[in-house]
């Protein structure tokens, strides 16, 4: 759905407003993560599990309707040729991928996201049980969902802050910056030594993890040629999607072996190593 979902988005507002549009939707999502299981919780104590569900499901429904006929889409686009069909294949992928070698920032957004999916992605979220009992601050349960709300209110602010004071532009070096910051954030959690310092690095963490995600996104969006931007886009969310089943590996399997704090600082840090190099990148001047 994330493809799809970002080719509407572009399609609805356009390249002027997209900034703030993937902003937005970024922030919704950290919304749900926010207040969605408390909100879940009631409806469940409410109406049982069966009914619970089936509420839920409804939720979905106006959207539907609404998409069926939504005016949007290459119907709308008078005097313009239908785009291709977005993948068919593993070809078009290797095919994509030697396309966007002549576009330095989609090139270095689409490595920025697949290598901090594949490092640490959310596979850290997993671990946060065993992160609450080691710092060992009250009970468990309450350590545990503080932590987890500490992250997404840090996402939230950062969209509400951001959109709201019309903040940070999206640009490629500001982009690989917040994400350096969000690895210094994370690997610094991961050696906190107290449950106070844990919550603060890790509201830190969920702002910067927002801010260049959507920044990445829509510096995606926006350079990725119209003839072919449904197959960049596909690409850049395999990467930043699709990657994050392997950080179950750098975080989970190694935390198995030297212990989950010592394996979220390594993966938080070779992040940071590889965003450095991609200051260095051809293309990515610092006036831009």
């Amino acid at each position: 759905m994330e493809t799809p979902n970002q080719l509407l988005l572009y399609d609805i507002v356009g390249p002027g407003d997209l900034t703030s549009a993937v902003r937005l939707n970024a922030t919704a999502r950290y919304a749900g993560v926010l207040i969605g299981p408390a909100v879940g919780g009631i409806i469940l104590l409410a109406l049982g599990p069966s009914r619970g569900i089936l509420l839920n499901t409804v939720f979905y429904l106006p959207l539907v309707l609404w998409l069926i006929n939504a005016p949007y889409g290459p119907r709308f686009h008078t005097g313009k040729p239908r785009p291709p069909r977005a993948v068919r294949g593993v070809a078009d992928i290797v095919q994509t991928i030697r396309d966007i070698a002549a576009h330095p920032v989609i090139v270095a957004m689409t490595l920025l996201a697949g290598c901090s999916s594949f490092f640490v992605g959310n596979a850290y979220n997993a671990q946060m049980p065993n992160f609450a009992h080691d710092l060992g601050h009250g009970d468990p349960g309450v350590s545990y969902s503080l932590l987890l709300a500490a992250d997404a209110a840090g996402g939230f602010l950062a969209g509400a802050v951001l959109e709201g004071r019309g903040l940070l532009p999206p640009r490629q070096r500001t982009a690989i910056i917040l994400a350096m910051l969000w690895c210094a954030s994370l690997a610094g959690f991961s050696l906190a030594p107290s449950y106070t310092v844990a919550l603060l690095l890790l509201f830190a963490a969920g702002f910067f993890e927002l801010s260049f995600n959507a920044m990445a996104q829509t510096l995606v969006q926006l350079n990725a040629p119209a003839d072919m931007r449904g197959r960049v886009i596909g690409l850049f969310n395999m990467a930043s999607l699709g990657l994050r089943a392997f950080s179950g590996v750098s975080v989970g399997l190694l935390g198995s072996l030297i212990g989950v704090h010592w394996s979220l600082a390594f993966s938080a840090l070779a992040v940071l190593a590889i965003a450095t190099s991609l200051l260095a990148l051809p293309g990515l001047r610092p006036s831009q």
